[in-house]
Parts: C-alpha cells; sequence; structure tokens
C-alpha cells in the first residue's frame, strides 16, 4: 500500500480547483504544513483525489476551532474528527505525530477492508484452550486450595450432633441449617487488561495471529502477562494467575490477585498481623480502637511492600501492638475492592435493617454468597480473630459493638455517591460487623 503523506499547499492548484494561501493564517502549534486552514469538505476531497494515503487537516467552517483529518483510502476520502491534548488521536490511541497516527490507520483501515472475514473468524477456533496460556500455566487448584474453609465434615456432623441434643430451639435449628456443605472455591479471577504497544512483531497468545499497528496493537494483563487483541479479550476465560514479577506490592493490590500470586488462601499480611496480634496483644486496652504512630504504620506497609512474607513486625521492631493493628486496618482501606465488596454491600446493608433475628442472618447469610470466595475466606479469617478479640473484653475493653464501629467503614464502602446516603450507611456498616462477630460461628 502506498505510504501516506501530506497534501501539500505547493501542489498546482487549478487542477483541483482550489486556490491556497501562500500561508495559513491562525495555524495551531501542533500541526505542520498537513493543516490546510478552514476549507470545505468538497474542496478537500477534490486535492486528496490524487493519490490514496494523502491526507490533511482542515478547520471546521461550521464549528471554528474544531479540527477534522481528512484521509484517502479505498478511492474515497474519509473524515475523522480530530483531537489533541499533547498527543493526537482520533480515538483510543494517541500519536506523537499526525504521520503515525495516519501510518496506524491506514494499516487498521487496510487490515479491516482486506481481512474483514478472517478477523471475524479468529476467536471461533482460538490456540488457547489447547497449547496456549492454560496449558502451560495450569495449576493444581484442588490441591492447593484444600480446607480453605475451617471446619471437616467430621467436625460439623459433631457440632450439629451436640447441638440438637443440647438445645431444641426452632430458631436454634433454622440458624443451625444456614451451614453449608464444605465446597472447594474456585478463587477464579477476570485478567487487568490493559491497552499495550508491543516493540516488534507480536501474535495474539489467544487466536495465535498477529497482532498489527504501530502502537497499542492489543491489550496485556498487568497482572499476568497475557498478551491478546482487544476483541480477543472479550472471549478469554476468568482463569487470570497472577505473576510475582507483575504484582509488586501488598497494599492497595485486588484481594484476588494478591492470593493467586502468593498462593495463599488469604493475604499473608492479615495472617501475619493476626498471628503478631493474637500473641502479645489480646489483652491490650482499646485494642484495634486506640491509634499507632501514622509514620511507624507506613513503614510496617513499606516493610510488606518491599519484602512480602518476609516482613519483620515482631515485638523487636515495633513494640507498640497499635501499630501493628493499624497496619491491619490500613490494608484493609488500601483495598481497590472492599473486602466486602461493592456488589455485596446492598445486601449486607438490607441484612443489618432487618428486625427479626433469623431471617437477618438468613439474609446475612446470603450475602455472604456474593462475596468471591477469597473475600470470603479472608473475611471468615478476620471475624474469627475478632471474636477472640472480645473473648478478652474484660482486659481490653473491646465488645463486638466496639469492634463493630472500628471495622465498619473500614471493611464496607458504599457503591453510593451521594454523601448523604453513605453516611447514612455508617450505623448500618457497624451492625453487619457487630452481626458477623457475634454469629461467626453459624454464618462461617
Amino acid at each position: 500500500m502506498a505510504a501516506s503523506q501530506p497534501c501539500h499547499p505547493a501542489l498546482e492548484p487549478a487542477e483541483y480547483g482550489y486556490k491556497p494561501p501562500k500561508t495559513v493564517e491562525n495555524r495551531p502549534k501542533y500541526y505542520g504544513r498537513e493543516f490546510h486552514g478552514m476549507i470545505s469538505r468538497e474542496a478537500a476531497d477534490q486535492l486528496l483525489s490524487v493519490a490514496e494515503g494523502s491526507y490533511l487537516i482542515r478547520e471546521s467552517q461550521r464549528q471554528p476551532g474544531t479540527y477534522t483529518l481528512a484521509l484517502r483510502f479505498g478511492s474515497q476520502t474519509r473524515n475523522f474528527r480530530l483531537y489533541y491534548d499533547g498527543k493526537h488521536f482520533v480515538g483510543e490511541k494517541r500519536f506523537e505525530s499526525i504521520h503515525d497516527l495516519v501510518t496506524d490507520g491506514l494499516i487498521t483501515l487496510y487490515i479491516e477492508t482486506k481481512a474483514a472475514e478472517y478477523i471475524a473468524k479468529m476467536t471461533i477456533n482460538p490456540i488457547y484452550e489447547h497449547i496456549g496460556y492454560t496449558t502451560l500455566n495450569r495449576e493444581p487448584a484442588y490441591k492447593k486450595h484444600m480446607g480453605v474453609l475451617k471446619e471437616t465434615q467430621d467436625e460439623k456432623d459433631a457440632a450439629g450432633q451436640d447441638g440438637v441434643s443440647e438445645k431444641r430451639l426452632t430458631s436454634l435449628v433454622r440458624r443451625a441449617t444456614l451451614k453449608e456443605n464444605e465446597q472447594i472455591p474456585k478463587y477464579e479471577k477476570v485478567h487487568n487488561f490493559k491497552v499495550h504497544t508491543f516493540r516488534g512483531p507480536h501474535w495474539c497468545e489467544y487466536c495465535a495471529n498477529f497482532m498489527w499497528g504501530l502502537i497499542a496493537q492489543g491489550v496485556k494483563c498487568a497482572d499476568c502477562g497475557l498478551n491478546v487483541h482487544k476483541q480477543c479479550s472479550k472471549m478469554v476465560p476468568n482463569d487470570c494467575k497472577p505473576d510475582l514479577k507483575h504484582v509488586k506490592k501488598v497494599y492497595s493490590c485486588d484481594l484476588t490477585t494478591l492470593v493467586k500470586a502468593h498462593i495463599t488462601k488469604r493475604p499473608m499480611v492479615v495472617d501475619m498481623c493476626i498471628r503478631e496480634i493474637e500473641s502479645r496483644g489480646l489483652n491490650s486496652e482499646g485494642l484495634y480502637r486506640v491509634s499507632g504512630f501514622s509514620d511507624l504504620i507506613e513503614d510496617v506497609k513499606m516493610a510488606f511492600d518491599r519484602d512480602g512474607e518476609k516482613a519483620d513486625i515482631s515485638v523487636n521492631m515495633y513494640e507498640d501492638i497499635n501499630i501493628i493493628t493499624g497496619a491491619l486496618k490500613l490494608y484493609f482501606r488500601d483495598l481497590p475492592i472492599p473486602l466486602i465488596t461493592y456488589e455485596a454491600y446492598p445486601k449486607f446493608i438490607e441484612s443489618a435493617k432487618i428486625m427479626d433475628p433469623d431471617e437477618q442472618l438468613e439474609t446475612l447469610h446470603e450475602a455472604l454468597k456474593l462475596l468471591p470466595p477469597a473475600h470470603c475466606e479472608t473475611l471468615r479469617y478476620l471475624m474469627a480473630h475478632l471474636k477472640r478479640v472480645t473473648l478478652h473484653e474484660k482486659e481490653n475493653l473491646m465488645n463486638a459493638e466496639n469492634l463493630g464501629i472500628v471495622f465498619g467503614p473500614t471493611l464496607m464502602r458504599s457503591p453510593e455517591q451521594d454523601a448523604m446516603a453513605a453516611l447514612n450507611d455508617i450505623r448500618y456498616q457497624r451492625l453487619v460487623v457487630e452481626l458477623l462477630i457475634k454469629n461467626e460461628d453459624i454464618l462461617f
């Protein structure tokens, strides 16, 4: 295909019925000789009819200050609204120069015109399931995630028998039925695709076809590195297997991404902080309510981001247990998706508004089902810990209600943009956490 070239005002004007001025007035500083000023669509078409791939930029006669890229392709002049924000663009892609934008556009137009039928068929018989990403990265999920929930079937049977023999009340029997058979969570994760520019020839790891264009030829998963066409990304299953070389931090990292990258049931920061707190802090007055020094909490955060599970949070490093509780609360506050997710949030709030205790627990149990497995397992572990904190209430002065006040806004964030509506939810957030702590043995 002929290389793109700007249509220059120096062309013999008589041939095209248009006489451009020797110099174009008010030319934007980010355009060059391709800018032809305020000319009509018809005049641009006449100028560009000289050659395939030629182009010019004109200012709109109806909307001065707006610009159009006129491009000759397929014996037609195509017009695109042109923008500039430090880079040139007509769609999603940003370019340093108009020449690069036009070159990429001609490549795309050529591929989409000449190979439209082939492109439509690319995703029909992908190599992905056969020799691609899934085969190379398949992990024994059943082995890795065995025992994610806390009870064995024998333990549940024994607990059920004891409960029935001791308490025959219908309400307690109903609550006992909330415990379901243990299932191995899938820990599924969607790919975190970002538009990416590949250097040199690149092929899609879904359909095995060439990825064309000068820049932004496709998308790359920021968590596992999978490279695919943008259209192929819609077909890829939710089977992202994050790699530590891509996941380089602990705080502010999606929870499921973190546990899959480290192949753990829960984020290591949660396990390590809770172990440290329970080993030396359960009797500390105002546990979780008293704040530690923010600078030292930031030190703990940086230690986890830098060293992961090798971070030292022992008493030798941080004597004040409130530093560790502060670091744990900060981890939950920094999650991009809250522990109680935006999707599940309305159901949890709904449960807190119900007056009947049995119906309330049933609704709360339904809300837990809406959480991703990694979120649910982490919440279970945290609530079991907070329940143990309440057993030392005489020393630490922290009961379920007090912990609900601390952890409600920490674990839940309203999806509502309205500040007043979010403010009204705070009391229900507190009640949700209080209910989860008090009924931890039933709900999980």
